[in-house]
């Protein structure tokens, strides 16, 4: 039986760096010497310091994806969880948050309501939920409510709906933000039911809004409509209620510009935004109507 034929060494090391540029081993070939020279005083055996020229490629191609994937979100700016004033927002669980940080009810297709008055901190939770979503691997799109049923209303009205469709439900995770400021057009809130709708099925949805579920008939002008969406964002969602004053209005309340809200202003705006005995109305609602 003939030998099996020996492969050639490569003479030219001058070869190596296009065949990594070829292979797309870009952070290999930028750090290749480095790299070697740790390896070589870390004595590393050739598996060992094949492990750690991977792992260099692998952090490289992490950190261009987690770029990238921040670029295409459009967050308005850039929120952690780790500067969220958890101390000045007592309403909000730290572990709760801590258990959506993880991104499994991403992976789950679930949804997450932020309920509460202006100012407390909804945006600042969805912006950094939806950054860790993409650290942890699923694509994100942040997008304002006005925004977005204004691109909606005129890709319909354009002839251009299911192209529209397609680019808000291509991600894992859409974030919608401030549902309720504005009331919505009835044209334009069953266009949001077609978003709504088809999310549900593909992926998940964040939704901040300064309303009570409770009180979407009157923001989507049709309660049929509202309920049919809540249908859809609560089958599996994780509600959470804020309570509290505005960070933007605290140092106006410190310079005495502005009084604090009184007990019962307090307690009326917890009626407001409280996703309880509410949303178990709506819930049943929801059954009756869907």
């Amino acid at each position: 039986m003939a030998a099996a034929k020996k492969t050639k060494p490569v003479e030219d090391l001058d070869t190596l760096e296009p065949m990594l540029t070829r292979l797309k081993l870009t952070a290999i070939r930028d750090q290749l010497d480095t790299l070697l020279d740790q390896a070589g005083h870390a004595e590393l055996n050739l598996r060992e310091a094949l492990a750690m020229l991977c792992t260099a490629e692998v952090a490289r191609k992490d950190e261009r994806r987690i770029q990238m994937g921040m670029s295409i979100a459009k967050f308005p700016n850039v929120r952690t969880l780790e500067s969220f004033e958890y101390d000045a927002q007592p309403s909000v669980d730290p572990q709760q948050i801590r258990e959506l940080a993880t991104s499994r009810w991403v992976a789950n297709g679930d949804s997450v309501l932020l309920l509460g008055p202006p100012g407390v901190g909804k945006t600042h939770l969805a912006v950094a939920l939806g950054r860790d979503a993409i650290v942890r691997g699923y694509s994100s799109l942040f997008v304002p409510a006005t925004g977005l049923v204004t691109q909606l209303a005129r890709a319909h009205a354009e002839g251009r709906l299911e192209e529209k469709l397609i680019h808000f439900t291509k991600p894992k995770l859409l974030v919608v933000d401030e549902v309720g400021y504005l009331p919505f057009e009835a044209n334009a809130a069953h266009l949001f039911f077609q978003l709504v709708s088809r999310q549900y099925e593909r992926g998940s949805m964040l939704v901040t809004s300064n309303r009570s579920v409770a009180e979407w008939g009157g923001i989507f002008g049709d309660a049929v409509v509202a309920t049919a969406i809540l249908d859809r964002l609560l089958h599996y969602s994780h509600v959470i209620t804020i309570r509290g004053d505005s960070y933007r209005l605290r140092p106006k309340r410190r310079a005495g510009l502005v009084n604090q809200a009184s007990r019962k202003d307090r307690n009326d705006n917890e009626l407001n935004t409280n996703g309880g005995s509410k949303l178990d109305v709506v819930s049943e609602s929801v059954l009756d109507v869907a």
